[in-house]
């Protein structure tokens, strides 16, 4: 095939990727590496769809904030999530501004969906609780603040 028609190839498999959901520049790099040996022209193709807005990170990074806190993860866990697949600092930023969640909110809401309305009867119970709130991502100041009368 000539360079014009991997291009197009090329292309036609990152927007069948997209139409699907959205990926990170970084994740559809990965992904058409394993489709084709050619990595300035995947960086070519990309740069072109970013301009033209068919991809975004920007848009990446909102859409997976949106789900993940809607799914009861807290700020830190999203944040961690984002960054190891490959989001730039100030991208998941400005999404978590964005998202304007009540973090405290949320994370009372995870406690009591996982546990109950009922507070904890012992430390041991509470301190269930806080790992689970933190493991899910939500900080010391959070997780306290779940615990805290209605």
């Amino acid at each position: 095939m000539t360079e014009s028609q991997d291009r197009k190839a090329l292309r036609r498999q990152a927007m069948d990727l997209l139409s699907r959901r959205e990926y990170l520049y970084s994740e559809l790099i990965v992904k058409l590496k394993k489709r084709i040996d050619a990595p300035e022209l995947i960086a070519e193709v990309l740069t072109a769809l970013a301009r033209e807005n068919l991809q975004s990170d920007q848009r990446y990074c909102d859409s997976y904030v949106r789900q993940r806190s809607a799914r009861g993860y807290g700020p830190e866990r999203i944040r961690l999530e984002l960054c190891h697949k490959g989001a730039q600092d100030e991208q998941v930023d400005t999404a978590m501004q964005a998202a304007g969640h009540d973090w405290y909110e949320l994370a009372r809401r995870a406690r009591v969906k996982k546990f109950g309305p009922a507070m904890p009867a012992d430390f041991r119970e509470k301190s269930k609780q806080l790992r689970f709130l933190q493991y899910r991502g939500f900080g010391g100041d959070y997780a306290h603040a779940a615990f805290a009368d209605e």
